[in-house]
């Protein structure tokens, strides 16, 4: 039962990501090795999970891996330049069936409709097409590419008009000329031309690790632009795979981020689920690239009560706060402050002036999953310059579980007497909360 409890509140809690991301476009990168991984038919089923709650999609494969083996099947070893292959004419018919044959391997998954198997009724029609037109890579430092290219142009008309059916677009990293040539892409660069040409919402790149990572092995699950280019940078000096396909990825997210694709999320192809964790909860999972101002600080609005509520309630049970009903926060909510994060209210904190020259901060509250991140330092600067704005001279809050918290923030252990005398009387000998005051 504690199971299925939990279940029925994760699924309740997804609506607002569900809402969210309903007829919005997300460009997928699949690169040839998330395509050989094991987890892939779990990836196809939460692909199809997002296409029946209304998520546009469109799908890019790549074949770099499979390439290879092909190649030296045919006793041909790949040729690289600056990380880039190098195609020539006798390496093409190999490429073009290797790359067909697994945009058809795709399409199958995509078809599947088993009882008892998740994909049962969704009737997912893929499409492909010669949505991606294609030129040379040409001659760099005097080496010759031959037919590796670049994108030259994305039809994004057409492939939105297969998106307003509801088809789910397929592209490989295969491009044709002008002159009716094949020319082999590469997928990241597919995916981020894509993104940019649709004006996607989100670029999604699925990697081998769970994100990216600082020297200690931690998970980093947000990166601003400067962050990005710092690990793409320093990974891109790695001489493994891993290492190698991350950097890529983060600069696929920096060109996307440039040309106004302000959301790319980094997420492990092997992990089964983490499309979904990452998409419907707020802890997320793996790493998400956006700009600074991703997360809003903001006034509070009557909308936000149900959020604000939701973040205080742990507190009120254990205690910690002092319970506030719907109707009470309705009244006040223009005393809060609220952060924001991906429609969900995070963090919340209130200012209420007491006397011309007092002000009490209370409820600041931070998601758990949230917390460490320096939101509490961007609530009370924040409060703390409103109180100067009107005129207010000192602020005091009373707390039981944060002493520590807002004494390294400047405050000062004060008595009930030094409160206004309005306030003295309200206080509730039973909590024995601290006194802390500051100047402003």
């Amino acid at each position: 039962m504690t199971d299925s409890n939990s279940m029925i509140d994760w699924f309740r809690a997804s609506t607002t990501y569900i809402n969210a991301h309903r007829n919005k476009i997300f460009v997928v990168l699949l690169s040839g090795e998330a395509l050989a991984d094991k987890n892939l038919p779990n990836i196809v089923f939460d692909l199809s999970l997002l296409n029946s709650l209304g998520v546009k999609l469109v799908l890019v494969h790549g074949a770099r891996p499979q390439i290879t083996e092909a190649l030296e099947q045919t006793g041909i070893q790949s040729s690289y330049h600056r990380n880039l292959r190098i195609t020539e004419a006798k390496c093409m018919e190999t490429v073009k069936r290797v790359v067909g044959g697994l945009s058809v391997s795709l399409e199958s998954l995509f078809s599947m409709g088993m009882r008892n198997s998740p994909m049962h009724g969704a009737d997912i029609r893929v499409c492909r097409g010669n949505f991606v037109t294609a030129m040379p890579f040409g001659i760099h430092h005097g080496v010759d590419f031959h037919f590796t290219g670049k994108v030259r142009k994305i039809q994004a008309s057409a492939i939105e008009q297969q998106l307003a059916h509801n088809n789910i677009v397929l592209l490989s990293n295969l491009g044709y000329s002008m002159t009716g040539e094949v020319f082999n892409l590469t997928a990241e660069e597919v995916a981020t031309e894509t993104a940019i040409a649709l004006k996607a919402d989100k670029l999604i790149l699925l990697i081998p690790n769970d994100g990216v990572t600082d020297d200690d092995g931690n998970l980093l699950t947000s990166l601003n632009e400067e962050d990005a280019k710092f690990y793409a940078a320093k990974l891109g000096e790695k001489n493994d795979a891993e290492s190698d396909c991350i950097s890529q990825a983060l600069y696929a997210s920096l060109r996307a981020y440039a040309n106004n694709v302000h959301r790319s999320h980094l997420i492990s192809y092997k992990q089964n689920g983490a499309l979904l964790q990452e998409l419907f909860t707020r802890e997320g999972n793996g790493s998400l690239i956006s700009s600074d101002n991703f997360d809003q600080l903001r006034n509070a609005t009557i909308g936000d009560v149900a959020g604000i509520l939701s973040l205080i309630k742990p507190l009120e049970e254990n205690g910690s706060l002092v319970e506030r009903s719907r109707e009470l926060l309705e009244n006040e909510i223009e005393n809060f402050k609220v952060i924001e994060l991906e429609g969900s209210v995070i963090a919340c904190a209130a200012l209420y002036p007491i006397t011309k020259e007092y002000g009490e901060l209370a409820c600041m509250v931070i998601d758990p999953c949230y917390q460490k991140s320096g939101y509490g330092d961007r609530l009370l600067s924040s409060l703390e310059t409103v109180a100067r704005e009107n005129g207010l001279k000192k602020v005091f809050v009373l707390t039981t579980v944060a002493t520590h918290w807002f004494l390294e923030k400047g405050f000062e252990e004060g008595e009930l007497d030094d409160l206004p005398e309005h306030r003295q009387q309200l206080y509730n000998f039973q909590r024995k909360s601290k006194v802390l005051i500051k100047l402003l």
